[in-house]
């Protein structure tokens, strides 16, 4: 049968429901045992004289004058049997023609063992709480456009098990994180999503109007300089976790909006956090995945084990042969560029271009936990400059897998250098590069009243559930990705 057929026998049977009297789409539903619960109190529940199950129908499989039914309530699924003669007549007959797999029912009856020893409820009534008009795939992944699981992620997590697994475990890790941090003493906040200006990150911005206020707006790119305005309120250990969006382009590690979290402690450094981080990413290890090692694209990644560090400058020189960066003319390296096929765009600074070079030749080879450290002051305008490396960002890099999980530093808290900083961003901008820094003087004015020295980071919630669920694309682990309109 076409899609329109079955939808047509579908529409009928829901006609047929309401000749009958019955509300097809009831208002109420009764308090229903959760299907997990009555399996594992399955013996002190049979003693009771019934019991109310509900969920969808998953399965039917009629015999005569008997239906056995799967159904499932979305944590569990149990055995429901329809008999002709427990059930009147009348009310078997209308479950037998307009009962359909997708079906969301009411049960009510009493417990008992098959022959076969299966946990099942006998059926004395039974109420539809919900018609569905369309089938449910049967073998999703036989469809021949993968990107119908992301349109219709509903469908995906009906029908593969693994896909419901993988968004289960993001929720774990989310949780087990807020636990980390609140157990540390951290203080979770929430700042605007709408910026004035768009601050914190390299990135374009979404742009939109306040009409209200007739006021052009940003989807923020970063929570970073109002989470660091609080430090100036005297607020001491803080995160946040939540969107941010960045106009930019769509791989399998980038989505345009994506989860992050975003973490400030006063009186610290990135040294300090360096620590935070790898007792974190451990403590997910052995909370999560039960182990300290895991399983990502072939790899075990270990995090037992003592995180390696390696400088930006040795990274380039170890994997993709450019050596001593901070002493190398910009024409040399705009070569090695171009020889290792990193294509570069007007306004591209020296500081950048070393930044493409590391993402597509060196960071995919970092396979074990890694902090790649002091990068290229220029691309990180909120960052200190660090003592042991003129030039550098006293910041840090963790990579996993290939994948870059965290990026933090010791926080820049002199408002004068800002400025100078911010400036020489804007001069960047006026030479082509958009995602240059804006100077927010907003901003400037709170760092005016006193920052106290701080180190902060963020860490992709997406891309740690990329790990943690060995998935190589990052639409496998948002539930509703962006995608291009049909």
């Amino acid at each position: 049968m076409s899609l329109d057929e079955i939808k047509s026998a579908r529409l009928a049977k829901l006609a047929k429901i309401k000749e009958s009297g019955a509300e097809p789409y009831p208002l109420e539903s009764a308090s229903l045992f959760p299907l997990a619960e009555v399996k594992t109190g399955f013996n002190s529940l049979k003693k009771k004289k019934s019991l109310t199950l509900g969920g969808r129908l998953t399965a039917l499989r009629a015999h005569g004058g008997s239906i056995f039914c799967d159904i499932s309530d979305g944590q569990d699924k149990f055995q429901v049997y329809l008999k002709e003669d427990e059930v009147e007549r009348g009310s078997f007959l209308m479950f037998s023609e307009t009962a359909d797999v997708g079906d969301f029912f009411e049960f009510k009856g009493k417990l008992f063992l098959t022959k076969k020893k299966e946990k099942t409820l006998l059926v004395s009534h039974w109420r539809t709480l919900a018609k569905s008009l369309r089938p449910l795939p049967e073998k999703w992944h036989g469809l021949q456009d993968v990107e119908e699981r992301y349109r219709r992620r509903y469908l995906d997590l009906l029908s593969n098990p693994e896909v419901r697994a993988h968004f289960d475990k993001r929720t774990a890790l989310i949780s087990e994180i807020r636990r980390y941090l609140d157990k540390a003493g951290f203080q979770e906040v929430e700042t605007p999503t709408l910026h004035p200006l768009a601050g914190g990150a390299a990135a374009k911005p979404f742009k939109t109007h306040h009409n209200a206020l007739d006021a052009d707006l940003h989807l923020r790119i970063a929570p970073e300089l109002y989470l660091k305005r609080l430090l100036v309120g005297g607020l001491k250990k803080i995160y946040e976790i939540g969107r941010n969006f960045r106009n930019e382009g769509i791989d399998v590690t980038h989505n345009p909006e994506f989860t992050m979290l975003e973490l400030y402690e006063a009186f610290s450094d990135a040294e300090n956090h360096r620590d935070f981080v790898e007792g974190l990413m451990r403590h997910l290890a052995k909370m999560i995945n039960k182990s300290s090692t895991l399983k990502y694209q072939g790899n075990d990644i270990n995090f037992g084990k003592k995180f390696v560090q390696i400088t930006f400058e040795d990274a380039l020189g170890r994997f993709a042969l450019v050596n001593n960066y901070r002493k190398i003319s910009d024409e040399e390296l705009n070569l090695k560029a171009k020889q290792l096929g990193i294509e570069i765009e007007r306004g591209d600074t020296k500081a950048k271009i070393a930044d493409k070079i590391f993402k597509k030749i060196c960071r995919p080879k970092i396979v074990q936990p890694t902090f790649v450290l002091y990068y290229p002051l220029d691309i990180l305008p909120l960052a200190k400059e660090s003592k042991k490396h003129p030039g550098m960002a006293d910041m840090y890099q963790l990579v996993v897998g290939g994948l870059e999980m965290v990026k933090g530093f010791s926080e820049l808290n002199d408002p004068e250098e800002q400025r100078r900083r911010f400036e020489k961003q804007e001069e960047m901008r006026k030479a082509g590069d958009e995602e240059a820094s804006r100077t927010d003087e907003e901003y400037l004015e709170a760092m005016e009243y006193g920052m106290p020295p701080a180190s902060g980071l963020g860490l992709g919630i997406d891309r740690l559930a990329m790990l943690f669920t060995d998935s190589a694309n990052i639409r496998e682990v948002i539930l509703f990705p962006t995608m291009r309109p049909k």
